[in-house]
């Protein structure tokens, strides 16, 4: 139970700080820098254990950016417009601008 929730934790953080602009990078960076080093959690020497890391931190970093380009690209909704009876519409004021000459 107490191993579950420590993966989960690490897990939540990891997808929070990789949604968080002013760490988005550093994060992207050492995880590719970790992908490449061989000191791991279990080190790549090791047959089909020692790539488990690897591949499971490779699929949360591709999902998680796949993911930040997807709502990068997708469109934003347009506010919809008010009408002027509508009690939570902005105030406005026409004015009819008059050129004024000096003589």
């Amino acid at each position: 139970m107490g191993e579950a929730l420590r993966v989960k934790t690490a897990y939540r953080w990891y997808r929070q700080t990789l949604h968080n602009p002013q760490y988005r990078w550093w994060l992207i960076l050492g995880s590719l820098l970790y992908l490449i080093s061989p000191l791991d959690l279990s080190p790549d020497v090791i047959p089909l254990l020692g790539q488990i890391d690897d591949l499971v931190l490779l699929t949360i970093l591709f999902t998680e950016v796949s993911q930040l380009i997807t709502d990068a690209l997708r469109p934003r909704p347009l506010e919809p417009l008010r009408r002027d009876d509508d009690p939570r519409a902005i105030n406005t004021v026409d004015v009819d601008a008059v050129t004024v000459q000096d003589d």
